[in-house]
């Protein structure tokens, strides 16, 4: 008989790209797999149209810290998710629960708990997220990145590094550079926003182009609704809003990095050993875990790191130069660094975790 598990997660993409990871392994294995995920988050019509994989919706609120009137009625959203979650655990009966965090993941954690299912939770960022906290109760072993949340997390926790997608590592450089139109005869700067853009570093960026395309080819990612018509056929500069089953060929191509410091970014990055300057979220739009992500891989000599506050387009294409000049150095940290794949050891994890529990 198969075994049952139930992936949760959601609100960025950065919730739900580790599933994407894991669940060809998961099907090898003979799981019958449930996602539980929002009514209409951006997870919601990502995992429905995986095939093999069941969605179930349940309704989430979320947790500010900030005002907002929908603080006083997202907690009845939650104890509704709850017993949504609830309801579907005792339904379905999963040997098993992976939480990539979330605040809808909360509730299906906590549904877990009350059905004696063990979880296993995986935590991007250095510092554990307050949806990854509450649940941290009634989560059996954790997963992180960081070292530094491994210490946090105390003695559930082991760093593992992120589950990543293996066609991440099957690109081609020679695809890479006809996607863009490049030759090849220039070092290409990639330069990624993440899955909503970064409008400050899309200007800065546009602003330095004519001090970088001396120097290099420049892709720019730049986000949905932020292409700029007028730098159309601009030489050196390709803009693009976002790439989904190329990504892997402009990244192949890619010899320089630009980003802002999410997590699972980074992850990606790291594993494919790509010198990389991080411009992460200020904290005033942020909890300030970009930062934080940010500093632990400067301090390990694995990037370059250039503050908002401090970016200006000359700034910016200064330490871009500044990084590329130290590129060596950089691709020889990451070379050395730990794993950033933690696709097999979370699977060993998840099977783990089923075995404690006598599941």
């Amino acid at each position: 008989m198969s075994r049952r598990i139930v992936l949760t997660g959601g609100g960025t993409l950065g919730h739900v790209t580790p599933h994407l990871a894991l669940i060809p392994h998961l099907l090898a294995a003979g799981y019958d797999i449930h996602y539980i995920g929002t009514e209409n988050g951006m997870e919601a019509p990502k995992m429905r149209s995986v095939p093999g994989v069941t969605y179930h919706a349940v309704k989430s609120g979320k947790l500010r810290r900030y005002f907002s009137w929908q603080n006083f009625t997202d907690p009845f959203r939650v104890a509704a998710g709850a017993v949504q979650s609830a309801r579907l655990m005792g339904r379905l009966k999963p040997d098993v629960v992976f939480s990539k965090g979330g605040f809808v993941a909360v509730p299906v954690v906590f549904g877990a708990w009350l059905h004696r299912v063990p979880v296993l939770c995986h935590e991007s960022d250095l510092t554990p997220g307050l949806a990854n906290r509450l649940c941290k109760p009634f989560a059996r072993r954790f997963a992180t990145t960081f070292p530094e949340c491994t210490e946090a997390l105390g003695p559930k926790a082991e760093m593992t590094g992120t589950p990543l997608r293996p066609e991440l590592f099957s690109g081609s450089r020679e695809a890479g550079l006809k996607l863009l139109g490049f030759r090849g005869d220039k070092p290409v700067l990639l330069m990624m926003g993440g899955s909503s853009g970064a409008q400050s570093v899309n200007t800065a960026l546009r602003e330095a182009l004519p001090r970088l395309t001396r120097d290099f080819d420049v892709a720019h990612l730049c986000g949905k609704g932020n292409l700029d018509p007028s730098l159309d056929g601009t030489p050196g500069y390709t803009q693009l809003e976002f790439l989904d089953a190329d990504l892997p060929d402009a990244l192949a191509c890619t010899d320089l990095i630009l980003s802002r410091a999410g997590a699972n970014a980074l992850c990606e990055f790291q594993a494919l050993g790509r010198p990389m300057l991080l411009i992460p979220y200020p904290k005033g739009a942020s909890r300030g875990d970009q930062i934080l992500n940010a500093e632990s891989l400067r301090k390990r000599g694995l990037c370059h790191v250039l503050l908002q506050e401090n970016m200006t387009p000359d700034s910016l294409a200064e330490a871009v130069l500044a990084t590329w000049a130290d590129r060596e150095a950089l691709t020889a940290a990451l070379r050395n660094a730990p794993p950033a794949d933690g696709t097999k050891r979370v699977l060993e994890l998840i099977e783990a975790v089923q075995q404690e529990a006598g599941k």
